[in-house]
């Protein structure tokens, strides 16, 4: 009864906070509330590293071959830039999804993590830099007098940060701890897989220098490959075709660009081969999947 108190509150907050479907910033930086009144078509995004905790309704995820489901009392760990295919799975104009996005701080959620961990040794298991756990009622409490500081914007700047880092600490020393403890920690596969992830990211034109990047994490070829595959579930080749191929699904929606010279922008040589990569990552060919979105997509 007590939780699903705190959560017909935190519905009521963030739907006075969240006029419009899609992502709307808060005047809290790092707090993000997502709203979609109806049943939304499969939309690729580069996830950014982020806590997601729903407050009503349901969505999944999708990399590669594998989905991650969640709902109302659940949350979404994200520890890494990945290329997921988002699809809100149960909303209504009166009951609308409605999601809080909490972005990681790197540095703060390391100096928990190493304080939480400073007795134990580095986990020798790497695990995938995304997974679902349950809310419980401490995170929940935490949660929910952070979105009531939209109420009291004056408190906001001394009270946040300290929010912010409660956020971490329940995470972390909750149920999953362990598991992300493993993916925050510097010394971690998943964080020198997140260094490896924001070079490629510099220019997703340039081709791929596997050796570069292996030597950029201090690891070898082979070991390189294994690792990034358990991290991402993509190998790095896939994983830059999903960044070229989301970018080039941005431009076109938000542009007047024709497909040949947005497949030369994101660093395809072959038009045709562009062509052909997108049909099989979205299904139909640019510009009749553009088309279709750009009359599908909320304003």
């Amino acid at each position: 009864m007590e939780q699903e108190n705190t959560f017909t509150e935190l519905v009521e907050i963030m739907t006075k906070y969240s006029k419009n479907d899609g992502i709307n910033n808060t005047k809290i930086d790092g707090l993000h509330c997502f709203k979609m009144s109806e049943l939304h078509i499969r939309l690729p995004v580069i996830y950014r590293p982020s806590i997601f905790i729903v407050a009503q309704g349901s969505k999944q995820v999708l990399l590669e071959k594998e989905v991650f489901q969640y709902s109302q009392g659940q949350y979404l760990v994200v520890s890494v830039d990945l290329p997921l295919i988002g699809e809100v799975t149960t909303a209504s104009q009166n009951k609308p999804y409605l999601c809080a996005q909490i972005d990681i701080d790197a540095q703060v959620m390391n100096e928990i993590a190493i304080s939480l961990n400073s007795k134990k040794s580095l986990p020798s298991t790497t695990d995938k830099g995304i997974f679902v756990g349950d809310v419980n009622n401490n995170l929940m409490s935490c949660v929910l007098r952070l979105i009531r500081l939209l109420d009291t914007p004056e408190d906001i700047p001394y009270l946040a940060p300290l929010l912010f880092q409660e956020i971490y600490y329940r995470l972390l020393s909750g149920p999953h701890g362990a598991t992300i403890i493993q993916t925050c920690l510097h010394e971690s596969n998943t964080q020198r897989i997140a260094k490896a992830i924001n070079k490629i990211k510099i220019d997703i034109t340039k081709p791929l220098d596997i050796n570069e990047l292996a030597r950029l994490i201090n690891t070898s070829t082979s070991n390189f490959y294994s690792i990034f595959k358990k991290v991402t579930g993509l190998s790095p080749l896939q994983y830059l075709k999903r960044l070229r191929l989301t970018e080039a699904r941005n431009i076109l929606m938000s542009n007047n660009i024709d497909v040949t010279r947005t497949a030369y922008l994101v660093g395809y040589e072959s038009p045709t081969q562009f062509n052909r990569e997108y049909t099989r990552l979205f299904g139909t060919p640019p510009l009749r999947d553009v088309k279709s979105l750009k009359y599908k997509t909320p304003s």
